[in-house]
């Protein structure tokens, strides 16, 4: 995978990392598991306006279980 240079983890954002518990650094990572989970559900509602919640919710789940990096 490409990161852009703007994208790249710096040495401080490393440290940052470092310096968190465990528990933080948990925590962050769940906040960004839902955000993104959120960020696919609007995209999804864009795409397909006839789609019922569960539809959204069905296919979220479907692109979750199956994902790769």
């Amino acid at each position: 995978m490409r990161v852009l240079p703007d994208e790249r983890t710096t040495p401080e954002q490393f440290e940052a990392f470092r310096r968190m518990t465990p528990e933080k650094r948990l925590a962050l990572g769940e906040t960004l598991y839902w955000s993104a989970r959120e960020w696919k559900a609007a995209w999804l509602r864009v795409q397909h306006p006839d789609w019922s919640e569960t539809d959204i919710a069905r296919e979220i789940t479907r692109n979750f279980l199956h994902a790769r990096t």
